[in-house]
């Protein structure tokens, strides 16, 4: 376990955000759950230092990092309009001066807001297409342009969920283990499986137990969970790690019951989550990932399935820019 713990500590990872991200207590958020609400924290990566922060900066230093150790002079990725992902990506292109193209699919809006107006403002070119489908021919397309114009592009996968990414996220974990907080289960909104993955590989390798529960954003659990699984195989294989070292012996818990109508479609829960927090305190969640995975936390409280004495972690995962599109 230690010497799969120095091959991660080792692998390139770009500083954009070198400082830890904070962990608050939701003392006022427990008080209204009620008497048998357990201890809630809340990892604040929404606070990260680099392009309104979120789950997505930590991915995209150690993506980044792989490609620029492969000569690359461009990235291009996609997503859809409003994609965290996108921006992100558009803001480290800009911090390491690489010309970024992203692909996203759905109308060019008449007016940019949210995400849409950050990768404008980062200088991205950014390129729309129809429909999902269409996403990595034009990334294709693009890469080719960029080649016959003597560049060296790099193509980052959909929300920079690749093994590499995972284990930026699992870099993320030595911040926890490095305060005083050991909870009993880490709930977190799972989308892509990067985040997820790396939650795991990260608590396995830095002796961790709690439990990572994911709560879905659009996909089915089985079709996360597989994604989930095979970045667990991939880290292993690429930190030279026995499988239980590194969690593939751990459960992998994704909840695909807070999804409602679809990705992006709030529900009532949701909505009541994200302004039961905003109201006790003061943080703001985003209406198409955290809200859902914290509608998906507040209803295991009210079921009371976990004990007044556990501590639940709840890793916020960013992306506020979205109230704002």
């Amino acid at each position: 376990m230690a010497s799969a713990l120095a091959a991660l500590m080792s692998r390139p990872n770009l500083p954009l955000a070198p400082h830890a991200s904070p962990i608050d207590e939701l003392s006022r958020l427990r008080k209204a759950l009620g008497r048998t609400c357990p201890r809630l924290l809340m990892k604040r990566d929404d606070l990260l230092s680099f392009a309104m922060g979120g789950n997505k900066v930590r991915k995209m230093q150690a993506v980044a990092a792989e490609a620029l150790a492969d000569r690359a002079d461009a990235l291009i990725t996609c997503g859809g309009v409003q994609s965290n992902h996108a921006r992100v990506t558009a803001a480290t292109g800009a911090a390491l001066g690489m010309k970024v193209v992203l692909v996203v699919n759905g109308p060019r809006p008449e007016h940019m807001t949210g995400n849409a107006l950050l990768d404008q403002l980062f200088g991205a070119d950014v390129r729309y297409v129809s429909s999902r489908d269409l996403r990595a021919p034009a990334m294709e397309e693009a890469a080719v342009e960029m080649r016959a114009a003597g560049r060296r592009p790099w193509i980052v996968p959909l929300g920079a969920s690749t093994v590499s990414g995972a284990l930026g996220f699992a870099r993320g974990v030595t911040e926890l283990a490095a305060s005083s907080f050991r909870p009993d289960v880490i709930v977190h909104s799972s989308s892509s499986g990067g985040t997820q993955a790396g939650l795991i590989v990260g608590c396995a390798l830095l002796g961790l137990t709690a439990r990572v529960l994911g709560i879905s954003a659009d996909d089915p659990a089985p079709q996360l969970t597989a994604i989930v699984q095979r970045l667990i195989a991939e880290a292993g294989a690429t930190l030279g790690a026995a499988p239980h070292t590194i969690g593939a012996d751990r459960a992998i818990d994704v909840d695909d019951t807070f999804v409602g109508e679809g990705y992006g479609r709030p529900t009532p829960e949701s909505t009541e989550a994200l302004q039961l927090v905003a109201r006790t305190e003061g943080i703001v969640l985003d209406p198409v990932y955290t809200a859902k995975a914290m509608a998906g936390l507040i209803a295991r409280i009210r079921r009371q399935d976990f004990g007044p004495d556990d501590t639940i972690l709840f890793w916020h995962t960013g992306g506020q820019t979205g109230l704002f599109a």
